[in-house]
């Protein structure tokens, strides 16, 4: 739901500026709501495989762009920095891949105003490379990628935010709080041939994107919009998290670990049938129009096998929204798709070489975006990947008629 023109993946030297700009002055305040929540030091945020430490998350997107423009590395791999850092022991304190998950509670970094002071030392360094920098593709590709890389942990930031039951920025829980209405029953027809991960001649590409290739799809019937509250719930009262037979042989061990009998955030009224939700902190009534949220993929699945559905293939996605039919609408949640992560034929790593390659094999596909994904980032050729038990991301599904 982006142009040519806004897409962070065509834009020149001085729309890249203003972008990083944006893009840090949107992290800095989502990291100053979570120390106003008392998140912003080590000891009190929980050891949480689905989180990162804040403060070690704020220093990383700094030390990603310095890796990348200023220290010139040929790849994310450990040593192929050409120059060093602004900081002695940033290496040491903020590479992905030397520095475990877990360890990053006991590492010893520097306090919020140092890591900020920083953050913003990088950044003008930056920008200042970034002006001197030719309207070129190959040239401003690692200025694209880490302002890719920022905007993605700024959405991160913002799980962490909802995990943790903290009040985000205003605008961004008005957002939240204004997804939309999901159509009723309204399906659109798609059939035939596309470029799959679209034109790939200019502009920045991920490389799980490439490379491009034709694809024709079977006709078939997809949703209009997301599978609604109310809908969910009809699945719900006819006993779909108490039947096993709605449920895959993972899906039931996923359901028996988290015993979980309702979508993550949902809790019961103390009478009747009624539903509230929890959107950073703050309860509210469920909105039964509104598109059910925070569901993994098992609970899609589940729904899709009690309703006679079944998920899209993200080649059914792709094919849909870039159908040019208005009534096709994304963008409000990441959607869950039928397709595990596997790589396209030909793909090779780019120059961050953990991007996509670990994850192949392990992962399950969404497409679109969500209301917490920047403008900016939004494509309908955009992979998202997550493990399939993961229901703290902005995640919601369609369906399509078997």
């Amino acid at each position: 739901m982006t142009d040519d023109h806004s897409s962070f993946r065509h834009l020149g030297p001085r729309e890249l500026d203003l972008a990083l700009q944006d893009a840090r002055r949107h992290t800095l305040a989502l990291f100053d709501a979570l120390a106003a929540a008392g998140y912003g030091e080590a000891a009190q945020v929980p050891h949480l495989p689905i989180l990162n430490l804040p403060l070690w998350e704020l220093g990383h997107i700094a030390w990603f762009a310095e890796w990348f423009v200023l220290r010139e590395a040929l790849s994310s791999k450990p040593g192929d920095a050409v120059k060093p850092s602004l900081q002695a022991r940033a290496d040491d304190w903020f590479d992905s891949n030397t520095v475990a998950h877990g360890t990053r509670w006991a590492l010893a970094l520097p306090d919020p105003v140092a890591i900020k002071e920083y953050c913003g030392e990088v950044l003008d360094q930056v920008r200042d490379r970034l002006a001197h920098t030719p309207d070129e593709d190959a040239a401003l590709y690692p200025f694209r990628l880490v302002l890719a890389h920022e905007d993605m942990h700024g959405e991160a930031l913002l799980y962490t935010l909802q995990t943790l039951g903290a009040a985000a920025p205003a605008a961004i829980a008005a957002m939240a709080a204004n997804v939309g209405v999901a159509p009723a029953c309204a399906e659109i027809a798609c059939a035939g041939d596309f470029l799959r991960g679209g034109d790939q001649s200019r502009g920045f590409v991920f490389d799980n994107e490439k490379q491009a290739a034709p694809c024709r799809v079977a006709p078939f019937a997809i949703d209009a919009g997301l599978v609604s509250n109310s809908a969910y719930l009809a699945f719900m009262r006819d006993g779909g998290y108490q039947c096993p037979v709605y449920w895959s042989d993972a899906g039931r061990a996923w359901l028996a670990l988290e015993q979980r009998v309702a979508p993550r955030y949902w809790q019961r009224e103390a009478a009747g049938d009624a539903w509230r939700t929890n959107c950073f902190g703050s309860a509210a009534t469920l909105d039964p129009a509104e598109p059910v949220r925070h569901v993994s993929l098992y609970e899609a699945q589940a729904y899709c096998s009690w309703a006679g559905r079944r998920l899209p293939t993200e080649e059914e996605w792709e094919c849909a929204a870039g159908s040019g039919q208005p009534g096709f609408r994304w963008g409000e949640l990441w959607e869950w798709t039928a397709s595990p992560f596997h790589p396209y034929a030909g793909f090779a790593p780019d120059r961050y070489l953990e991007y996509s390659a670990p994850y192949f094999g392990s992962r399950q596909v969404l497409r679109g975006a969500s209301f917490a994904t920047p403008m900016r980032l939004r494509s309908p050729h955009f992979r998202n990947f997550y493990t399939p038990g993961r229901d703290d991301i902005f995640s919601g599904f369609r369906t399509c008629a078997l």
